[in-house]
């Protein structure tokens, strides 16, 4: 079994709860709020669990929020380890509408990370000793932080000989494709955003792909494309996978279960292809759970089972 660590820059506790009508203006009476910890890496690790892995999990944790965040962790019984900061970690609010069924997520920026706790970071990195084999980046950057942040990540994890996975979007994805990390997941709309235009069938998809992986950006690329699947595109080959039709409660999570579910089969030592329809089982079987919850094991290998 080959070893992951997940990295996760901007955390956050998510509150969800309930309320009958979002109505502006009048006040609005919530069912008693959940919290978990939330956040790119964090999620990724937290579903590696849940699907019988285990991986280090790496992650910056400041002031009362921080504190609550370590303690949430430690409940779940998550190898873990903090970088402390000395800003509040941020709390996102998510609001379900009970008529509707809709759901209403607010998501904070994120505290500032200064240039001594951004050197912590790298001298961390620098301690993990074995480096684990897979690395995943995962999340939001807080405003005021180098977009290059995560591109010098993927540059020191790949001198360690580290598989890069990366799930970022926006300016932080165009600067780690400079890297030519092993792994990208952007869905559909951030991979428009990477190449800089609209791609209107799955054919021009196929193509902007492929020309990444010419170009050497990375070694393969899974873009989601929500409830029409997904595509791995690796070397010369494309392959579009779409998961088994599953009743929808929550899609929040499901990229994040995606890439657990990637990283996990991958280092369980299957191929890109079974990964990617494990990761595709997994990310399924995250938006069958309400609220923020992940997928689960049971729903997730059954999935994959009839995939195959």
């Amino acid at each position: 079994m080959n070893t992951i660590a997940t990295f996760t820059l901007n955390p956050t506790i998510d509150k969800s709860s309930s309320v009958d009508h979002v109505k502006a203006e009048d006040k609005l009476y919530c069912d008693p709020p959940i919290f978990e910890p939330g956040g790119g890496g964090i999620n990724v690790s937290r579903a590696i669990k849940k699907l019988g892995g285990s991986s280090l999990l790496l992650y910056t944790s400041g002031g009362f929020t921080g504190k609550k965040l370590d303690k949430l962790l430690a409940e779940e019984n998550l190898n873990k380890k903090a970088i402390k900061i000395e800003a509040e970690s941020r709390e996102n609010l998510i609001i379900s509408e009970k008529t509707s069924n809709l759901q209403y997520r607010f998501g904070m920026p994120g505290p500032k990370i200064t240039e001594q706790e951004y050197d912590k970071i790298f001298k961390i990195m620098t301690e993990l000793d074995p480096f684990p084999d897979y690395f995943v980046i995962s999340g939001s950057i807080p405003q005021g932080v180098s977009t290059d942040i995560y591109a010098e990540m993927a540059a020191f994890a790949k001198k360690r000989k580290a598989k890069v996975i990366v799930d970022v979007s926006g300016s932080p994805l165009k600067a780690v494709i400079k890297e030519s990390v092993y792994l990208i997941k952007p869905n559909l709309g951030e991979f428009q955003d990477l190449v800089g235009r609209e791609l209107k069938d799955e054919d021009q998809i196929k193509e902007a792909a492929l020309n990444f992986i010419k170009d050497k950006c990375c070694q393969a690329i899974v873009i989601s494309i929500g409830a029409g699947g997904a595509l791995l595109v690796h070397g010369e080959q494309a392959e579009f996978k779409r998961p088994p039709t599953v009743p929808i409660k929550s899609k929040v999570g499901a990229g994040d279960s995606m890439v657990a579910g990637i990283v996990l089969s991958l280092a369980r030592g299957e191929s890109l292809e079974n990964s990617f329809h494990y990761g595709l089982a997994a990310g399924s079987a995250a938006v069958m759970t309400s609220g923020t919850e992940l997928c689960t094991k049971e729903d997730t290998d059954r999935l994959y089972q009839k995939m195959k």
